[in-house]
């Protein structure tokens, strides 16, 4: 007996959710096992020695700017905590933002708009191969006004409708010491990235973006970057990132610069950028606390 259309999509879905949910069950698995071997490795050598294999990070910024994209448009703080192997090559860390002011989000059950604080908790890992060439894989979680708007917040759900989960594999290669080449793709879809065909089936767009950023000017303690970025996708008619097949997205610049406080040093890098397809231009400025 044949399964009905909507049953087979049903099943289809949940072997695709359960497929990617494996893959990154896959890449957390082998990093962990990456930790364990080289921590077991180094044993010996700890003994008077300066490596640290775990740091932790703070910064605080005006706004959240990601890819051309205004993620959060107000005061926001961002912080991280990695593991950095012996040999600087690998890393595994997670990556997590709460905002100080909130979006709004219109609640499905009641239709009233309600404020949402931007929040989000990302797990990333990272190779460097040389000086020049790395590799590294992303799963994002943005789950901003989840709850708020009516739905239940189911954290390794990678379900593409939902909005809130994805997951990319990227490429850097550092063409000079100041300038960077950088390649992202965002597998199978996720968070709103497909598009509803005829039949009623979803189609996932696999968004491509390459960004350009070289440092250009650099004096004393202070220093100017550009850069510009674009997505496209070879398999749908819009992207992550546009409302297109392909765009640029993403041009601008940061300085940064080493402010004295006393005895206390803060980074500080202000950002300009243009979002020429969204016609969107802001000003972030980003404090790094340690």
């Amino acid at each position: 007996m044949k399964l009905p259309q909507q049953k087979i999509r049903q099943n289809f879905n949940a072997f695709s959710k359960l497929g990617v949910s494996l893959n990154i069950f896959k890449i957390v698995l082998l990093a962990v096992l990456f930790i364990s071997f080289n921590t077991v490795q180094g044993q010996d050598d700890l003994v008077n020695d300066d490596y640290k294999a775990f740091s932790a990070g703070a910064h605080v910024k005006n706004m959240h700017l990601w890819h051309g994209f205004v993620v959060h448009p107000g005061a926001m703080i961002a912080t991280n905590l990695e593991f950095n192997s012996r040999d600087a090559k690998f890393t595994f860390g997670v990556w997590g933002g709460a905002s100080l002011t909130t979006v709004d989000v219109t609640n499905k059950i009641t239709g009233e708009n309600v404020g949402a604080h931007y929040q989000e908790f990302s797990i990333y890992t990272k190779y460097r191969f040389s000086d020049k060439f790395f590799i590294e894989a992303v799963t994002h979680n943005n789950y901003t006004g989840v709850e708020e708007r009516g739905d239940v917040l189911h954290y390794w759900s990678y379900d593409k409708t939902q909005g809130y989960n994805f997951v990319d594999l990227n490429f850097g290669y550092n063409v000079t010491p100041n300038t960077l080449l950088y390649f992202a793709t965002i597998l199978n879809g996720g968070s709103g990235d497909y598009e509803v065909q005829t039949d009623g089936s979803l189609e996932n767009s696999w968004t491509h973006y390459f960004e350009v950023s070289s440092k250009v000017w650099e004096k004393d303690d202070s220093s100017l970057s550009l850069f510009a970025g674009g997505a496209w996708s070879f398999v749908t008619d819009k992207t992550f990132y546009t409302e297109g097949a392909g765009n640029l997205i993403n041009v601008g610049a940061t300085f940064s610069k080493n402010v004295k406080l006393g005895n206390y040093n803060l980074p500080i890098g202000v950002t300009a950028m243009w979002n020429p397809e969204k016609e969107k231009t802001v000003l972030q400025v980003d404090f790094t606390i340690f």
